[in-house]
């Protein structure tokens, strides 16, 4: 992706250094089922839980911080890539798109949906509109998913601000009703459409992205496509569990994520993302 000396947004809260909290609470691009699997091979001990869960408070080199700062001037360029495509398409519906806060943190923070942590990746909290995001994740991807490519951060990215999407056009707000109704193994399939939906919208943002400012090459898109097939549940699951337990599947496969991403990029369509179809859960 063509970053470089691009507008940075301002809609972003740099709190690296600053430590606090615990497990985040909330669904992030991998959620909770990445520290869970972990927990349960660690023999369910709840001690290994909430050391899964505490801040990292390791000094970083000087050579990380400076990955990390290019990192967020990155993750920054991409924002505010989000926010041109996003305003833009809200226009044409006939709406008005309010700009997420990005937090970048270290470690842990406070957010209205909770403790972030590190630990569970990061996430959109839609109770302050936040994304949070932990730079250290980047790394992550690469070392312990494979997902090696700049992009790939880029559509972690999107796809918090594609829950940022769903919450501004009514669908997280359905989210909490349907919670309400049905048990927790049901639940579990809106939670996946939720999120094939918001990688949906990710690669819709790829599509307009490339459109209106030509800076997305086939690479991009395959290193987006390999983040998504890096941290799908049923490759969580067998990774640190060594079973896959479809019924508590919450972000999708990673055939899923990889089908909704294209097929967002591909079409462009709005009207092609409806994850929540009764074929489709």
């Amino acid at each position: 992706m063509q970053w470089m000396g691009r507008r940075e947004s301002s809609n972003v809260e740099d709190r690296r250094g600053i430590t606090g909290g615990g497990m985040a609470v909330g669904g992030g691009v991998i959620g909770v089922i990445f520290i869970l699997a972990k927990f349960l091979l660690g023999g369910g001990d709840l001690n290994d839980l909430q050391q899964l869960g505490a801040p990292q408070q390791q000094e970083l080199t000087t050579e990380q911080k400076a990955a990390q700062d290019t990192e967020a001037a990155f993750v920054k360029v991409v924002l505010a890539d989000t926010e041109d495509v996003w305003t833009k398409l809200f226009s044409d519906m006939g709406r008005t798109y309010t700009d997420p806060t990005l937090v970048l943190f270290s470690g842990s923070t406070t957010s209205a949906c909770g403790n972030a942590s590190a630990a569970t990746g990061p996430f959109y909290c839609p109770v302050d509109q936040d994304v949070y995001i932990d730079l250290s994740f980047a790394q992550q991807l690469k070392d312990q998913f494979g997902a090696t490519g700049e992009f790939a951060m880029a559509y972690v990215v999107a796809h918090e601000v594609g829950h940022h999407v769903q919450d501004l056009l009514g669908t997280t707000k359905k989210m909490e009703q349907i919670q309400q109704q049905v048990g927790q193994t049901e639940y579990n399939k809106y939670s996946v459409a939720l999120e094939l939906q918001a990688d949906f919208y990710a690669g819709i943002w790829a599509h307009y992205d490339q459109k209106m400012k030509n800076v997305i090459n086939s690479q991009d898109i395959q290193d987006a496509l390999n983040a998504a097939n890096a941290i799908g549940d049923d490759r969580l699951q067998q990774e640190y569990q060594g079973t896959v337990t479809p019924d508590s599947f919450t972000h999708g496969t990673s055939a899923q994520r990889m089908y909704w991403f294209k097929k967002g990029y591909d079409t462009g369509d709005m009207n092609q993302g409806n994850t929540f179809a009764a074929e489709n859960l």
